[in-house]
């Protein structure tokens, strides 16, 4: 049988090879992936480098920060970046390698160096800002006009964050009785997913891009890492290639995102970006209040300028409307003179006209009358031959049934009366 060793021997060989070939420590720089604080107070991460062009994982390791050393680290790395540990960022940390037969290998962190952060985060800020800058955008949402009296208003935040509710009640209850129409869309604003979460909601907000004056992006306040979203390049080219204003609240006085930069106005706070609104509204309304006060004035001053103008007019006018009236009072009088005297010959001559035609009227009525006279006379001789009364008296009769004169014998009874009436009397008989 070949010599042997155990799996364990092997990993002790390993461990002592490992412990005499490396020094006690390194200075390592890598990006932290993962990190957990367990209920002992022991800090664990995972450590990882990428390939800078395709953005692979090419090294990944295990590392540990023990509760006595983490309690004094982690302190020390927030109050020199204002940041805390968390995924995404890249440290440089104090290691040692450590091999445990059971647990493999991982690096025991001792001590961490602020700085590097703070200078590779300012260098990645400045790499994408000239990015921007080099791809045209960087002045796109900036160079937009807000505006006069921006009212409806697009808010991103999380509905639940303290700033939004900041935000709410400065611009709904301002004192100036202002009415704003304001829409939520919700996204997270800080952590893994608060990039893609503010993106998706700008795209949501474009299909409206029509109706609404004004973004608003607001959270509150928080460690430095909580806006390492805010300097991504995508988050940040969006924001530049967006048709409405952008206007930003994240809550941090002293730390400038790139969405600030690039956004059209940087505001510090969510309130203060409630209070520009309204500020915009009041600078509206005093301009309006002192352009109608201008034009009050400068109306009353061309009246005034007129006023006096046609005064010194009527002055001037005076004497020679004078005379010219005079002229025309007397050429008015000429033209009645002349008027009066045509209308007196026109008069006489018609006065003549009307006798002549009231003499040819009177014969003509005349004429008219004494035939028609005639005409009545002739009518009255051709009634009296029609009296029949005068043709009874030439031996004709008529008889009557039931008051009416008969026409047709036929149309009567046997045995009814009837009467037969005569130039001397009437006869009543009986038919057969």
């Amino acid at each position: 049988m070949e010599k042997h060793i155990t799996l364990c021997e092997l990993l002790g060989q390993v461990k002592a090879t490992l412990k005499s070939s490396l020094p006690n420590s390194w200075w390592v720089i890598a990006e932290i992936s993962e990190i957990k604080v367990n209920f002992s107070g022991h800090c664990y991460l995972e450590l990882i480098e990428k390939n800078e062009e395709t953005e692979s994982i090419k090294a990944k390791v295990r590392a540990t920060i023990w509760s006595s050393v983490y309690r004094m680290l982690q302190p020390y790395f927030e109050t020199s970046t204002r940041m805390t540990l968390c995924p995404g960022i890249k440290v440089m940390l104090k290691v040692n390698a450590e091999f445990h037969e059971l647990y493999g290998f991982s690096l025991n962190i001792t001590d961490i160096e602020p700085s590097y952060t703070l200078g590779e985060l300012a260098q990645q800020k400045q790499q994408i800002i000239n990015r921007l800058i080099t791809e045209g955008v960087f002045e796109m949402n900036r160079s937009l006009s807000l505006p006069a009296i921006p009212a409806r208003i697009a808010v991103i935040s999380s509905k639940t964050a303290a700033g939004f509710g900041d935000f709410m009640d400065q611009l709904m209850n301002n004192p100036f009785g202002y009415q704003f129409y304001l829409k939520l869309f919700p996204a997270a604003v800080q952590g893994n997913e608060a990039e893609q979460s503010i993106i998706k909601a700008l795209d949501r907000i474009y299909s409206y891009d029509h109706f609404f004056d004004v973004v608003v992006i607001i959270r509150g306040g928080g460690s430095q890492s909580d806006l390492h979203c805010f300097n991504s390049y995508w988050l940040n080219y969006n924001i530049c290639q967006f048709p409405i204003p952008i206007l930003t609240g994240i809550g941090h006085e002293q730390d400038e995102t790139i969405a600030d930069l690039v956004a059209f106005k940087r505001l510090k706070t969510p309130t203060a970006v409630a209070e520009y609104l309204i500020d915009c509204f009041r600078s509206t309304e005093q301009e309006i209040a002192e352009r109608s006060e201008s034009l009050y004035d400068l109306v009353n001053h061309t009246v005034q300028l007129e006023k006096e103008r046609l005064n010194n007019l009527a002055v001037l006018l005076k004497p020679s409307v004078k005379q010219k009236l005079q002229h025309e009072k007397q050429g008015l009088l000429i033209r009645m003179n002349s008027l009066n005297s045509g209308l007196r010959q026109m008069m006489y001559r018609n006065s003549a006209d009307l006798k002549s035609k009231q003499v040819r009227m009177k014969t003509t009525l005349n004429d008219f009358i004494r035939n028609k006279k005639h005409e009545v006379e002739l009518l009255e001789k051709k009634n009296s031959y029609l009296d029949p009364f005068l043709i009874l008296q030439r031996g004709y009769s008529i008889t009557y049934h039931n008051g009416k004169a008969v026409k047709d014998p036929s149309t009567i009874k046997t045995d009814e009366m009837i009467e037969t009436r005569l130039a001397g009397g009437t006869l009543k008989s009986k038919t057969l």
